[in-house]
């Protein structure tokens, strides 16, 4: 990336607004994340309850798919943003009053999974759409990648001091997101308002536009689904607390540090696309970063000691990076803004299958084989999936640029 391009994104103020408030609602879902997975296992002690929250939150991906997106088209996308990080708020408010005052049971924390999933459900097709109408196109795929650096700092610094915190009382991880999100909602209020609203009445033919594009277009349904069916296989997030009590020996501290680690090296990543964006041979760096992501993860089923464990975890993140960044600008850019908010809805569900749904996958397994064979068999699934793709989608293994032709500013 051009250095001047490079002090442009960094000197693009509503850009640096929209990368804070990133920063503070990834900061406080990943704290609450933390502490309601800690304090599910500590309640249950199940492995499968664990599943079963990334299931709950899930849900509401599936349920209001086809209306997720439409908003996102058809209403000013800052506050929308602003209106679901209020309700992520509340929903933090919520726990901090449960845990001050009477406790939380396992079927509150249930509940309360499925309305922060809801929250989520909207506000990720709506801020991803956000992000083209703030930012020159010629800079988009450097925005992408520093975008995704945000949420990467977030979950580098969050669940550490989420974890940290816990340990002195869960009021504190709760009070904390509560201020988290009051910061967010503020930031996104004050970006300026460029997108021009969906006219189109909702309708089934609307509704359903984003899966008909993404079907339409083989290499971006490639993308989507390497992506998704890869994490979805590998992924190991929701067997952390069970392998940082059990496996490592150690306690909300260590969990919170391998929370952080795939954000370490997805942040450090990130921030390597952003002043140096891969413009040539995208398909196979793709794949081959998704065949990395499937040996990290075997790596890390295998490991005893935190600090390795820590390590490959680094690795996986920084892989995963690399895969994220290019679909993201990749189906971006294939896509014009009056359909972004439902083809970003539809990203985000293929998105939620792989991490919500790949928990309730890795719960399932280590209830079923236990937590190390699960794990195992993740990995190895990532690595089977990066070959199985090319075979299935020739085109995108031999995509050489991200967009067929130069992309002028606006």
């Amino acid at each position: 990336m051009p250095a001047h391009d490079d002090l442009r994104l960094r000197n693009h103020r509503p850009f640096i607004a929209f990368w804070l408030a990133r920063v503070a609602t990834a900061s406080g879902f990943q704290m609450l994340s933390v502490a309601i997975a800690w304090q599910m296992y500590s309640l249950t002690g199940n492995v499968l309850d664990l599943g079963l929250v990334g299931l709950v939150e899930f849900l509401p991906k599936v349920l209001f798919i086809l209306l997720t997106g439409h908003v996102a088209d058809r209403f000013d996308r800052r506050k929308v943003a602003a209106l679901c990080q209020s309700a992520q708020g509340l929903v933090a408010l919520a726990l901090l009053l449960g845990s001050t005052l009477s406790g939380i049971s396992r079927e509150t924390l249930f509940v309360i999974a499925f309305l922060l999933g809801s929250a989520r459900a909207f506000e990720m097709p709506t801020t991803q759409a956000l992000l083209p109408n703030i930012v020159p196109a010629g800079l988009f795929p450097a925005a992408v990648a520093a975008s995704a650096s945000a949420m990467q700092t977030a979950t580098i610094i969050a669940p550490a001091i989420g974890g940290w915190l816990y340990a002195l009382s869960a009021g504190w991880v709760y009070g904390s997101s509560v201020a988290l999100y009051g910061v967010a909602l503020s930031l996104m209020l004050s970006l300026p308002a460029q997108q021009k609203p969906l006219k189109q009445k909702i309708s089934l033919d609307s509704l359903l536009a984003g899966f008909r594009f993404i079907r339409s277009r083989r290499e971006v349904f490639g993308a989507v689904t390497l992506d998704m069916v890869a994490v979805l296989l590998g992924g190991a997030t929701a067997l952390l607390p069970v392998f940082a009590k059990d496996i490592l020996l150690t306690g909300p501290w260590g969990l919170g540090l391998l929370r952080s680690a795939p954000a370490v090296g997805a942040l450090l990543m990130s921030i390597w696309l952003a002043r140096m964006p891969i413009e040539r041979r995208v398909g196979p760096a793709m794949l081959i970063s998704v065949a990395l992501f499937g040996v990290a993860t075997i790596a890390f089923g295998l490991s005893t000691s935190l600090w390795f464990s820590l390590a490959t975890l680094v690795l996986l993140g920084a892989a995963d990076m690399v895969s994220m960044v290019i679909r993201g600008a990749f189906v971006q850019l294939q896509t014009p803004d009056a359909m972004r908010g439902r083809v970003s809805a539809v990203n985000g569900l293929f998105i939620g299958a792989s991490n919500q749904l790949g928990d309730f996958r890795a719960g399932v397994s280590a209830a079923w084989f236990g937590t190390v064979p699960a794990v195992l068999i993740g990995g190895v699934g990532a690595l089977v999936v990066s070959g199985l793709w090319i075979k299935l989608f020739p085109t995108l293994a031999r995509r050489d640029r991200m967009h067929e032709a130069p992309i002028d500013d606006k």
